[in-house]
């Protein structure tokens, strides 16, 4: 596994998002367990979670309570590891997200995602989407606030236009770490954010990186017929006999050196396969077949 740079950090190129561990359609805790476990053996050290991330209807904090049992259970060194939460949002019992970025929420929710995670402090908190009703910088001064009475070490901040990267470069200055939204082959409306953060000298964390990708057999080569807007990830994976998913991230790590891309998964063969990705140096042959 390559690394690269989060703030004054290293993490693994291809860090894990944990999401799908705890909302509908989850596996059962041992595959989850093991998932994790297979991410950590991988090389992944960036985990991502967030305080919304559990079924509707269930218990906040369900991701991150996961993720501290996979870590106590890890039989390796985890000395190294990130984990990244976000609070801000939540769910409601029919399925859909909330949005709450008042100060005083914000701050609530790190200190019980905190007590969840059962650590010294969180390694990277992010405020997970700004909230129309509440000015964005009484949202970043909450963060700012979390640092420094010390339960927070790091800041991000996720689904963010430009402008509000610039506001909290402003509030945070260098305790603004890591940007993350959404960025995949399918979906590259972040282009700003991307340029923007490598000039910051800031972390962009693609969620959903694998958009535009069609599901295929983990055992070899593609197996199944590509969209033609991608066809060309498919091309590449049958020449090297790997999964498209491996080259689309091996593209997202190509398009600058700040990118940790953040896939899913909920079984250890997925895991494998997308930090495999990390070691994937792309060819100006193969460059030239992606859109």
């Amino acid at each position: 596994m390559r690394y690269r740079t989060l703030g004054d950090l290293k993490v693994g190129a291809v860090g894990y998002g944990a999401m799908p561990l705890s909302i509908e359609g989850r596996p059962d805790e041992a595959r989850a367990l093991a998932t994790v476990h297979a991410a950590l053996d991988a090389g992944m050290t960036l985990l991502d979670t967030a305080d919304s991330y559990y079924a509707p209807g269930g218990e906040p904090g369900h991701n991150e309570l996961l993720l501290a049992r996979a870590l106590a259970s890890y039989g390796g060194d985890t000395d190294g590891v990130l984990v990244a939460t976000k609070g801000g949002r939540g769910r409601t019992d029919d399925g859909d997200w909330s949005v709450d970025g008042r100060p005083e929420h914000l701050k609530r929710a790190a200190k019980e995602s905190l007590r969840r995670l059962g650590t010294e402090a969180i390694g990277l908190y992010q405020l997970h989407k700004p909230d129309p009703a509440v000015p964005y910088a009484d949202s970043l001064g909450a963060l700012r606030e979390l640092i420094d009475d010390g339960t927070v070490r790091l800041a991000g901040i996720s689904n963010a236009d430009s402008d509000r990267i610039r506001q909290a470069h402003k509030i945070l200055g260098d305790r603004l770490v890591a940007v993350q939204n959404r960025y995949s082959p399918a979906v590259r409306d972040a282009e700003p954010e991307l340029r923007l953060t490598a000039e910051l000298g800031i972390a962009f964390l693609p969620w959903s990186p694998l958009g535009g990708i069609s599901r295929s057999s983990l055992d070899g080569a593609s197996a199944i017929a590509a969209d033609s807007a991608y066809d060309g990830f498919h091309a590449v994976a049958r020449a090297r006999g790997v999964s498209p998913q491996r080259i689309a991230l091996a593209w997202l790590l190509d398009r600058s050196p700040n990118v940790i891309p953040i896939p899913g998964g909920s079984r250890p063969e997925s895991v494998r396969d997308s930090a495999a990705a990390a070691d994937l140096v792309l060819t100006d042959e193969e460059r030239a077949l992606l859109p």
